[in-house]
């Protein structure tokens, strides 16, 4: 039961598959192939200004649909009407970005490329991986707790409500990290400094919750993953280096030292240009 009143909201999303196997670029107009998840942490004091933020973006631009990252890249969907009109494009992507760094907020993301992943754990341990959102959500929630632990701060989690068993999976792994701490090798995670199942307990308050796709919330989280994932692939996106000079995504409030620890995390990046599929 949630009855104490957090101090934050972490609103997540996802991108990609979490199956190490699915060969997800094929799929992709940008051909990434990773899985992320990742999303945005708000005051519960501001969720009322973000909200009517959203609120007048939306009613400006006549939109009565929700934010999809993937259909506004593409304009697809809802969003063809990008594409009858560049000087209408390049207005609405302008006062997107305006939009999204003005809100109170900080990005979070833990992002895993598919292809180092399984050249690290494939022939180790086969068919025995894990499904990758085991190891972003764990890695996720641990730098998003490690932020509010400094400050004495509480939270909520709430996500993207996906299938069943991914729902499942999301409140199993939270419930784990309070009860068990992370689950990972002890030798290969001190230098991270990680934290323990009494941190995780003082700090996330009740079991996550799933939202659905229309929640505004959820998709500011959605539009921030984005470039949180992309950013690995092109430094230069500048989606992210709008979110990074505006100091909406963590990295841009550490120090080098603490990043590694602290911000966002990419995982098995290490072969990323030569693993790199050819664009189309």
């Amino acid at each position: 039961m949630e009855s104490k009143k957090p101090d934050y909201y972490f609103y997540i999303d996802d991108s990609g598959s979490r199956n190490p196997d699915k060969q997800d670029f094929t799929d992709r107009d940008d051909h990434l192939d990773h899985f992320a998840l990742g999303g945005v942490l708000i005051a519960t004091n501001d969720r009322e200004l973000i909200m009517k933020k959203y609120n007048k973006f939306c009613e400006k631009w006549n939109i009565t649909y929700p934010l999809h990252s993937s259909e506004i890249r593409s304009a697809r969907k809802n969003f063809t009407w990008l594409k009858e009109s560049k000087e209408n494009k390049e207005k609405f992507t302008k006062e997107i970005g305006e939009f999204l760094v003005s809100l109170p907020v900080m990005g979070f993301a833990s992002v895993i490329y598919r292809p180092g992943y399984n050249e690290r754990y494939k022939e180790k341990y086969g068919d025995n991986r894990w499904r990758m959102c085991k190891t972003a959500y764990n890695v996720l929630i641990e730098r998003v707790s490690k932020y509010l632990k400094k400050e004495n701060k509480t939270m909520y989690v709430r996500f993207e409500e996906a299938g069943k068993v991914e729902n499942k999976a999301i409140i199993k792994y939270t419930r784990d990290l309070k009860n068990d701490g992370h689950p990972f090798s002890f030798q290969t995670s001190k230098k991270y400094n990680p934290l323990t199942n009494e941190d995780y307990k003082k700090i996330i308050l009740g079991r996550p919750k799933r939202k659905m796709k229309v929640n505004s919330l959820v998709q500011i989280a959605d539009l921030y993953l984005y470039p949180m994932a992309k950013r690995k692939y092109d430094s230069g996106f500048i989606p992210w280096t709008m979110l990074y000079e505006n100091k909406r995504v963590i990295d841009a409030c550490l120090s080098e030292v603490d990043l590694n620890i602290e911000g966002i995390k990419y995982s098995c990046f290490d072969n990323l240009e030569s693993k790199k599929p050819k664009q189309a």
